[in-house]
């Protein structure tokens, strides 16, 4: 007869306990990391350029809204430009205010935000403020607390809940500011004292954000209430939010908003088919880039097109090294077709702004990375008008000059260290 193994009740309950956290862990690292969305391999055909009525027909048609008219689209550059503009706009309001962002962190900004926003509300404007419950974990909660004893209404998108847990990884990454329904604010920054200063030193990081007037801003209002109606059951469609509004400009813009539940991979098609339909220059500045096979491949067709293709990444400063790592896995055969890409020096790098052509822009919240492709809220403003880009063109000239050039030589020359840590990091691409 076996002799049976007695194991205590207090012994038992542990192993119980152990196993039950255990599961409990995996499936939370399963639900996390799966994708909701089958991994297609679209067929991107080369198509008109991006100048011709047909592009904006195809983005406004294909996936929407269609592209308006009259529209005036400011450059931004860093925190010293930035912060005093939304601010400004903030104090100004007479009626609505509506605040969408990824990040929210404790520090001077963050006070000077929740300040200026209480102010508001207590003198009667309606104040709606989204906050992404992971991008905001460093906020100080006496922030939440003023603006809401102001008056103002707070929600952080997708709170933590035991009932929940699957959707801890689809986040709006949006940055939407929206001011009585007339002016409006997105780019890449986030409300942190990181993003003070001028972004040319390791403290300051560098980024762009984007101040609009026009018909457009009705775009950027619609793109805030999808997520606002997914934590409050209010719809706001007063002159208030959705005043009558006049040209103020001469771009032709759209804004153009995704995510995981309406087809994440729309922003995704929308970067292919400006890819597939540039003719002289594709420009991109990325914060994480991280891109899947088919932009690739994209990217190389072009190239052999004669398509002129630069790219600036992030340097020696990250606020991700896994990105960073998963980032360079990919660059052999970019490097290998021409593609000339360079690392940022200064500063962290923190833009996301693609031009195509010297005349399309595509300017938001959007990186060229798996979680933005597939799994985040993100908006972008399209703008198609040549001297908005020329503009454009002209910071990213200086950014590029601030840049060391990455050579397919260098490339190969990589530590057979950091060739496993990359293969490691590209299957955790996703996450960060």
């Amino acid at each position: 007869m076996a002799k049976r193994i007695f194991i205590p009740t207090s012994k038992k309950f542990k192993i119980i306990f152990v196993t039950v956290l255990l599961t409990i862990v995996c499936g939370i690292l399963f639900l996390n990391l799966r994708n909701p969305q089958k991994e297609l391999k679209y067929s991107i055909a080369e198509s008109e350029p991006v100048d011709s009525p047909h592009f904006s027909r195809v983005l406004g048609n294909l996936m929407g809204p269609t592209f308006v008219s009259g529209n005036k689209v400011k450059g931004l550059y860093n925190g010293d430009e930035i912060f005093p503009a939304m601010l400004a706009a903030i104090r100004s309001a007479k009626k609505t205010i509506t605040f969408e962002s990824y990040i929210y962190w404790s520090g001077d900004i963050g006070a000077k935000f929740a300040d200026a926003l209480s102010e508001r509300a207590k003198s009667g404007v309606k104040v709606h403020v989204l906050i992404d419950w992971v991008g905001s974990q460093k906020i100080d909660q006496s922030f939440i607390e003023r603006m809401r004893d102001a008056g103002a209404e707070v929600q952080r998108y997708h709170a933590l809940r035991w009932y929940n847990v699957s959707r801890m990884n689809f986040r709006t990454h949006r940055k939407i500011l929206v001011v009585d329904g007339k002016i409006g604010f997105t780019g890449g920054v986030g409300i942190a004292d990181e993003w003070s200063g001028n972004g040319e030193d390791p403290a300051h990081w560098r980024d762009t954000h984007y101040q609009v007037e026009g018909p457009v801003v009705r775009h950027m209002q619609a793109s805030f209430m999808d997520n606002w109606l997914k934590t409050r059951p209010e719809v706001h469609q007063t002159d208030d939010y959705f005043p009558e509004l006049q040209n103020a400009g001469d771009s032709y813009a759209q804004m153009f908003k995704s995510s995981s539940r309406e087809g994440g991979s729309s922003v995704r098609i929308m970067y292919l088919l400006a890819i597939a339909a540039a003719k002289k220059t594709i420009h991109i500045e990325s914060a994480y880039f991280v891109p899947d096979e088919t932009t690739i491949e994209e990217i190389i067709k072009a190239r052999h097109r004669g398509v002129e293709v630069k790219l600036i990444v992030p340097g020696p400063y990250t606020d991700s090294l896994i990105v960073r790592y998963a980032s360079r896995e990919q660059w052999g055969p970019l490097l290998e077709a021409g593609v000339k890409i360079y690392e940022y020096q200064p500063a962290l790098f923190h833009c996301k702004v693609f031009i195509v052509d010297g005349i399309f822009v595509s300017i938001g919240s959007t990186n060229f990375d798996e979680r933005s492709f597939r799994l985040n809220d993100e908006a972008n403003l399209n703008v198609i008008d040549r001297d908005f880009a020329i503009a454009e063109l002209d910071v990213f000239q200086k950014d590029l000059d601030r840049s060391k050039l990455v050579t397919h030589e260098q490339w190969l020359k990589r530590s057979w260290e950091d060739k496993i840590i990359e293969k490691i990091m590209i299957v955790f691409r996703s996450q960060f």
